[in-house]
């Protein structure tokens, strides 16, 4: 696939060792040097911010993805698309601190009871909603040049690593919570920085707009295209965000500490979909700029089937063993298991269906996307506020899963139905039935009673069945070249 196989293997190793360093830190280190009230606290204020930040740039980030070929042009510096870019958040971000400061009250309100200490730093809600509607304008600016390399490291690893050393410098009484949650945000303010001068180095910015250039090119479409996506935006990250949001205003704090843990535990599953998303979006919006469908279809097929095989086998080992991991952790964390595997099952369908969101977004039915991304921020809304009383973290989790597949399903019955495109071959559906039948088999598995083996064990048979299996059914025929030789004569697999 060229530069996204390229770049996607990047991210994918960028994505996968900020896991390992997000597991150290929000796995062991968080839960031990933080209470659940503390570190409730702190997702609560991200994700909050998140969720005000996708209204922030006022839908330029998806304009950038779709309409950035039509101004590409190194020796212009591409009109000043950069300075025109940044107008948006920054006039998106004056609209929302006034929304915040009126509506504070209100916002007060819902969470008095649960999330009083969220309300005692709400302020720093402000700076972090900026910071954060920045970092996504900046990350999309450098995937459309197809720079997504730099961006997914600082993002997966530099913060992640931050936030490790914030919490450790905390936890040794060198800073007091107040500082601490000051240095919280400020991590995040020098990923902007970061980002800013990796694009310094690799464009030339001008802060001189070329707006005869931009009504050449009927720029208004552009700015329709991002204000119709501007609160349909909001869906996409409601998936992810809307849940613990609704867990402060529903349960003690601590309960968004436990939720966040086994949430994360699942990103792990989505990572192949994230690293190949970063790259793919620019790269299907300039096939659909070319009117190829043939390698828009290319990059669904191989795509989807090689997320599936790398998220379903992740699946099954964090599934298998995820009553272990939770051991390790304080009292009160494993009530994270069920949630682990809820969450699981969305986002293994998520990865399953491929890249829906990329091709539709980035085509000229684009409308109809906004459509259902804001039916679902409406749906995923109504949901956590029905389970959620009901059924506690389960319930967000029920909630979040069944968004992820009622929306995914969604897209892709859309996008068959008007491109005629459909990644799924045989092969697909093998891998499916192989994963459940996988899964299944696991409860026949003897459990050892130390934990650190039984982990160890069951990852050990799970690891070969499952590749001694991929390899002999030939799933992914072509990367049989890259594999020993001796390996493949042990499973009597011919090269193609």
């Amino acid at each position: 696939m060229g530069v996204i196989q390229r770049q996607g293997i990047k991210n994918f190793i960028s994505t996968y060792v900020g896991i390992v360093i997000g597991f150290v830190s929000l796995i062991w280190i968080q839960p031990n040097f933080l209470t659940k009230e503390e570190l409730g606290l702190t997702r609560l204020l991200y994700s909050f911010s998140m969720m005000v930040a996708m209204f922030v740039p006022l839908g330029i980030g998806n304009a950038t993805t779709k309409y950035f070929p039509l101004f590409k042009n190194a020796e212009k510096k591409h009109y000043g698309y950069f300075s025109f870019m940044l107008l948006f958040p920054l006039l998106g971000y004056t609209i929302a601190c006034i929304a915040l400061w009126f509506f504070k009250d209100l916002i007060f309100a819902q969470y008095i009871k649960e999330s009083k200490l969220f309300l005692e730093f709400f302020n720093y809600v402000f700076p972090l909603t900026l910071i954060i509607s920045l970092i996504s304008c900046l990350n999309v600016y450098c995937y459309v040049h197809f720079k997504s390399t730099i961006p997914a490291f600082l993002n997966d690893v530099v913060s992640r690593i931050l936030v490790i050393v914030v919490v450790t410098v905390y936890y040794l009484k060198w800073i007091d919570f107040n500082q601490f949650i000051f240095c919280y945000v400020a991590l995040y303010a020098l990923q902007v920085l970061l980002l800013l001068a990796y694009i310094f180095v690799f464009d030339t910015i001008t802060f001189k707009i070329d707006w005869s250039y931009f009504k050449q090119k009927q720029f208004l479409k552009l700015i329709n295209y991002g204000l119709l996506l501007w609160f349909a935006g909001v869906a996409s990250v409601g998936l992810k965000y809307f849940d613990s949001i609704m867990i402060g205003k529903y349960l003690p704090i601590e309960f968004v500490a436990i939720y966040a843990i086994a949430a994360f535990i699942t990103t792990v599953i989505e990572a192949p979909l994230t690293a190949v998303e970063k790259i793919a979006a620019s790269k299907i919006s300039f096939a659909w700029a070319d009117n190829n469908k043939t390698e828009i279809l290319d990059i669904y097929k191989k795509s989807t089937l090689y997320m599936l095989l790398l998220g379903g086998f992740v699946f099954l080992i964090i599934n298998i063993n995820i009553k272990s991991l939770l051991t390790f952790l304080p009292a009160g964390y494993q009530q994270g298991a069920s949630v682990t595997l809820i969450l699981s099952i969305g986002t293994l369908f998520n990865m399953a269906t491929g890249l829906n969101a990329p091709i539709l977004f980035n085509s000229d039915k684009y409308k109809y996307g906004a459509l259902f991304l804001i039916a679902l921020a409406v749906l995923t809304l109504l949901l956590q506020m029905w389970l959620i009383p009901i059924y506690g973290i389960n319930g967000a989790a029920i909630a979040t899963a069944a968004s992820y597949m009622f929306y995914n399903s969604v897209l892709f019955a859309f996008v068959f139905r008007y491109f005629k495109l459909q990644p799924f071959t045989r092969n697909n559906i093998q891998v499916l039935l192989f994963i459940i039948l996988i899964f299944g088999l696991h409860f026949f598995m003897p459990t050892l009673s130390n934990t650190y083996f039984d982990i160890i064990y069951k990852s050990i048979c799970i690891t070969i069945l499952y590749a001694g299996v991929v390899l002999k059914m030939q799933w992914l025929a072509e990367f049989n070249t890259y594999i020993p030789a001796f390996i493949l004569k042990l499973f009597n697999i011919k090269t193609i």
